[in-house]
């Protein structure tokens, strides 16, 4: 059921788009899941990297992160999706081209402490600029975040290689370490 035709990549862009638009807002309102939430919101541009390209996928991410701006109420649980998680999917793409799975992680590591001590130093100069609070201990929430990472894309190529196998009947396995 994979659509052939340029109309039917659009169909599926849009079902795409909205899912991920569904996903986001249920993660603005349901404490506790929102990292899955935006795991699954993720998937969606993936799927269209794999149908459409990676143009599809950036036009996902694009047209879901403005409609979440749009139609979600609390606009700061859009962070992770925006900055993080929406184009994780593109970036993955072009990492996994690289033949060695020791620096295809090095790489997503790396990505993710820039975005983690961006997201850290953004956090702390605007949100609490005028709130005294105590220093938070900056190397561990990054290791704990690249745990997080390794999860993260291990459980996301996991829903790939699924996605591919159920619907392209690809017997491909596209293995998180390459080597």
């Amino acid at each position: 059921m994979v659509p052939k035709t340029k109309t039917g990549k659009i169909a599926l862009g849009g079902i795409c788009t909205a899912l991920a638009v569904i996903f986001m807002f249920g993660a603005s309102f349901v404490p506790g899941i929102e990292l899955t939430l935006f795991l699954i919101s993720s998937l969606f541009t993936a799927v269209m990297v794999i149908e459409a390209g990676v143009a599809g996928g950036l036009s996902v991410f694009a047209a879901a992160s403005l409609l979440g701006l749009i139609l979600v109420p609390n606009k700061v649980a859009l962070i992770p999706y925006i900055f993080c998680f929406g184009y994780y999917a593109v970036l993955k793409f072009y990492i996994e081209k690289i033949k060695s799975g020791v620096l295809q992680m090095t790489m997503k590591v790396i990505y993710f402490a820039a975005i983690v001590c961006i997201g850290l130093l953004f956090f702390k100069s605007v949100l609490t600029a005028g709130i005294h609070m105590p220093d938070w201990p900056v190397g561990g929430l990054i290791v704990a975040g690249i745990v997080m990472l390794v999860l993260y894309d291990y459980i996301l190529t996991f829903l790939i290689n699924w996605y591919r196998r159920r619907f392209h009947g690809s017997p491909e396995n596209l293995k998180l370490f390459q080597d």
